[in-house]
């Protein structure tokens, strides 16, 4: 059973930056897809950006360019960094871990495993 936490949300100024961690246990690091989601209220989760460990990336077309997913073997921590923010980047952001590496895991049911959320808020 892979446990996930996530780290690092909190206040920040709109054009500011601020990095989230993803910190995994429980099973081989290396074996999951590392996934990022966020929630805003009265809103569905929706897909960030994710990272596999052939090195291919993808993001959602409202983060591109301003976000970057990287992802420590060595630490069994993935990472979301965030850059540009802006006020409709507020939400709980959630890593996931998936443990098939194929298509594009860009949904929430391609992910087997959950963190807890940590909130972001931007703010203008």
């Amino acid at each position: 059973q892979v446990r996930l936490e996530e780290s690092g949300g909190g206040l920040v100024q709109a054009g500011g930056s601020l990095t989230l961690s993803c910190r995994a246990s429980g099973g081989a690091f290396r074996f999951y897809t590392m996934g990022w989601f966020r929630q805003a209220p009265g809103k569905e989760r929706e897909f960030v950006a994710r990272f596999k460990w052939s090195g291919d990336t993808l993001y959602a077309n409202s983060v591109k360019g301003r976000f970057s997913v990287t992802a420590d073997d060595a630490k069994a921590t993935g990472h979301l960094q965030m850059s540009s923010l802006k006020p409709e980047d507020t939400a709980v952001y959630y890593c996931a871990a998936s443990r098939y590496s194929g298509g594009d895991a860009s949904i929430a049911g391609d992910y087997d495993y959950w963190g807890q959320g940590t909130q972001v808020v931007v703010s203008l």
